[in-house]
């Protein structure tokens, strides 16, 4: 038995999802609509070119969470889930995950997406371990700020490695499917990394080192 561990944004779906709420709020009236859409495009680019701030990110991304109601939040996410995401999730994806579970495999969703997003998604996929970026709750409300390291780029390297020992697992024979070189540190960790329709950066390394390339798209 070896640890599967996935992406989700751009790997399990055809869409990131974090830039995909921006955009599902933006169609609620939920947030600015210039400077809100200026923030999540730019944002998005940063990300593509892995110069992101993660915290400039979070501080704009969890803002809505805390302004917010628990109630409106979950009733907006059921409708995010039915009109962005569910059309977006691969097939190819899903058989991916159900091989890796037919063998044994311990399944792993890490993302750099906050778990409010993220959560349903993976419950969706069927995986029930997730890292994801920890938006802090208090009393049953979002605050806007973020708990513990950032999953994100060497971030998730961290947290994998805090949820490994908490597991009592290791990373031996474990896999790893990224679409982006921002998970590099984390491809170069596992024995099996595979780059699923990676971007430039990564193709090239994957190319490089011989690295497995796959899709997961028609």
């Amino acid at each position: 038995m070896s640890l599967a561990i996935f992406d989700l944004d751009n790997t399990l779906l055809s869409i990131d999802s974090d830039h995909a709420w921006g955009e599902f709020l933006l169609e609620q009236g939920a947030v600015d609509p210039v400077a809100f859409r200026d923030a999540n495009d730019r944002f998005l680019a940063d990300y593509e070119a892995g110069t992101l701030d993660i915290h400039a990110f979070l501080e704009v991304a969890l803002k809505p969470l805390a302004e917010n109601s628990p109630e409106q939040l979950a009733a907006w996410h059921q409708q995010f889930m039915a009109s962005k995401i569910e059309p977006h999730i691969l097939p190819k994806g899903e058989e991916l995950v159900a091989r890796h579970r037919t063998r044994g495999d311990t399944l792993l969703i890490i993302t750099a997406t906050n778990r409010f997003i993220t959560g349903p998604i993976a419950e969706r996929l069927g995986i029930d371990d997730l890292i994801a970026v920890e938006p802090e709750r208090v009393k049953g409300r979002y605050t806007g700020r973020v708990t513990g390291t950032p999953s994100y780029r060497e971030g998730k390297v961290v947290r994998l490695e805090e949820w490994l020992s908490d597991k009592e697992l290791s990373l031996d024979d474990a896999w790893f499917y990224s679409d982006s070189h921002n998970d590099l540190a984390l491809l170069e960790k596992v024995d099996y990394p595979v780059a699923v329709d990676p971007d430039t950066t990564l193709r090239e390394v994957a190319e490089s080192r011989g690295w497995r390339i796959i899709s997961l798209r028609d």
